[in-house]
């Protein structure tokens, strides 16, 4: 009977130690992620390509799997944020890599903004990135 007990106890402090023990590794603040630009320039056209990258920034490796919830590209930083253009999530690309297809319909600036949750964190990650178009 006191073997059964102990074999309990034992096996609740293990589980406990490995709960605590594994917590501060997979504890991150969602500041910790950021969305950046492959390539900043895209030619004007329909269907262009646009490829972001979803990095921890403490440790430079780019974060595979996350939910992109939000997107919206808008010409704001030309002072026209009413022209806005419909973007659509593409397949494929390496891990830590979302690709998008849009329309850029005159040169100029545009504001990329994203939305996204990263599996086993907290809060959401915003980023607002400019993307220029050219001839």
């Amino acid at each position: 009977m006191k073997t059964l007990k102990f074999a309990r106890a034992l096996q609740a402090a293990l589980c406990g130690i490995a709960v605590i023990g594994f917590a501060p590794s997979a504890l991150a603040d969602i500041k910790d992620y950021e969305f950046k630009l492959v390539e900043p320039t895209v030619a004007v056209g329909k269907d262009k390509i646009v490829t972001v990258q979803l990095v921890n920034k403490k440790t430079g490796k780019p974060v595979p799997d996350a939910v992109i919830f939000a997107t919206h590209l808008d010409m704001g930083p030309e002072g026209m944020p009413e022209m806005a253009t419909k973007i659509v999530r593409e397949p494929g690309g390496e891990p830590g890599s979302y690709r998008f297809k849009a329309a850029f319909g005159m040169e100029g600036k545009w504001l990329l903004s994203l939305g996204a949750k990263v599996q086993g964190e907290t809060g959401t990650v915003e980023s607002k990135l400019v993307i220029t178009a050219q001839k």
